[in-house]
């Protein structure tokens, strides 16, 4: 499928939101769906091409999850960090090329961590290399209904060619949920504990919204701050979706009222076939009025939820603690001011599982069974830059950058005053020679996991906390 950078994004009509008042002008787009029906329970520029960002992931658990179901791998395979995969810039694990990780666990670091060198190793393990899965996830889109959408790339770093809408991930969120409903856990985690670091959700609608249960946040100064979310109530199970918030509170406020009055409304308005689609087109960049400029994009947001109230109490513990009786009311942009929920984390770990005697699904030729073993720097390097049929993702992504500069500024010094004591200690270590150097911490809860194989403390991811604090937003 070829796009033109050119083309100009067809004019859209101005829909009336669901709150029942005129749009303003910022008007981002956003759908709600009943996941059994597929009926559209209110809808707003649905249609209009976005960038995905990480909520890319699901396209690739996607494409996963049905080679799995296919028999092509299964969720024990070990899959193998290539230099291209540990290449990519935050969020990510930061293992080391030759590490593995299983189908299963790469899947949970996927969804909860957001790793985008993670997302890359999935893709290779899958079908042998970034761009034939990106094909993978073409053709799958497309016979779901997608007819909006262009993939590229596994983990929704910047690439001006990858496109979707929120129609296309209403869609996509739908056939998770239908076409795997054994795997709907893997969308509802609210931790995962590797070693002894635990990392949470970006999702911040799980244990705070009544009946919130997956599915994933994606962030970039181009697309904004994106959600797919799903909730559940009286067996009823409703997805939203909202592109392009200016800030994750925003985005966590607006998505809780389009629930709520879809669990409220349940009329249908449409069907996601009836919605007109003219096929993916040039995307809007968000960079100037999300990452620069927030002020007053902010307030046009807010226009949209400033009345909407939402239930609260109702089986979320949290809530009913802070709230006492059930189904009192909070207004919707409360709910991301809430305090971080307490989740049960779900342990993951570097290396095989146990017993595992299979083949390792790593870089390789396209089209190659997985098992396979050609040489690794043939097909897992970075492609030439005069490549024009790949996609540039290793590039470093200015999104990367943390928005919270002083924050960053912090953790720089802090890293040059721990880079200064350790060299200090190792002067300390040239003296007392009989004294064991202390193992670096990263090392030790990475290969000391729960239930992992004898043999998967050789490997030594170089896990940092550094990684996830310069990358506060991207998810």
């Amino acid at each position: 499928m070829i796009f033109s950078k050119s083309t100009l994004i067809a004019t859209a009509s101005i829909l009336l939101i669901v709150f029942g008042t005129a749009a303003p002008s910022r008007a981002t787009p956003s759908i709600v769906v009943d996941v059994a029906s597929g009926a559209v329970l209110s809808h707003e520029q649905a249609t209009a091409s976005w960038y995905p960002a990480s909520v890319t992931k699901l396209m690739t658990a996607y494409v996963a999850l049905d080679a799995v179901r296919q028999g092509r791998i299964s969720l024990e395979t070990p899959v193998m960090m290539s230099p291209r995969a540990c290449s990519m810039a935050p969020s990510k694990m930061g293992f080391r090329p030759g590490s593995e990780v299983t189908l299963q666990n790469a899947l949970v670091m996927l969804m909860v961590k957001s790793a985008n060198d993670i997302a890359v190793a999935i893709a290779e393990g899958v079908s042998g290399s970034v761009e034939a899965f990106a094909d993978e996830m073409n053709r799958d889109s497309a016979a779901l209904g997608m007819t909006q959408s262009i993939w590229v790339n596994p983990n929704g770093l910047p690439d001006s060619r990858q496109v979707t809408s929120a129609r296309d991930l209403a869609i996509l969120g739908r056939a998770l949920y239908l076409q795997f409903p054994e795997h709907a856990n893997l969308f509802n985690i609210g931790a995962m504990q590797l070693g002894k670091q635990i990392i949470p959700t970006h999702n911040h609608l799980l244990g705070r919204y009544a009946g919130a249960d997956g599915m994933k946040t994606g962030f970039t100064c181009s697309a904004g701050f994106n959600l797919v979310a799903s909730a559940t109530r009286g067996g009823r199970r409703l997805i939203a979706v909202v592109l392009g918030a200016p800030n994750p509170i925003l985005r966590t406020a607006k998505t809780a009222a389009l629930l709520d009055r879809g669990f409220q409304s349940g009329a249908a308005v449409a069907s996601l076939a009836s919605l007109p689609s003219s096929g993916p087109t040039a995307a809007p960049d968000l960079r100037e009025s999300v990452c620069h400029h927030r002020g007053p994009a902010a307030a046009e947001f807010m226009a949209e939820i400033e009345d909407a109230s939402v239930p609260v109490g109702s089986g979320v513990p949290l809530l009913d603690t802070l709230g006492g009786a059930p189904q009192q009311q909070m207004n919707a942009k409360e709910i991301a001011h809430l305090p971080r929920p307490r989740f049960e984390p779900v342990s993951v770990y570097v290396g095989r599982a146990p017993g595992y005697a299979g083949p390792v699904a790593r870089a390789r030729a396209p089209g190659a069974p997985v098992g396979e073993q050609p040489d690794l720097a043939a097909y897992a390097a970075q492609p030439d830059a005069g490549d024009a049929s790949a996609s540039p993702i290793s590039k470093p992504a200015p999104d990367a950058v943390s928005l919270r500069r002083a924050k960053h500024a912090k953790a720089v010094k802090a890293a040059r005053a721990a880079k200064a004591a350790k060299a200090d200690a190792a002067k300390v270590d040239d003296i007392v020679a009989d004294e064991p150097a202390a193992k670096p911490k990263a090392a030790r809860s990475a290969t000391k996991p729960k239930a992992a194989a004898p043999h998967a403390a050789a490997q030594k991811p170089a896990a940092s906390k550094a990684h996830s604090a310069a990358e506060p937003g991207k998810s």
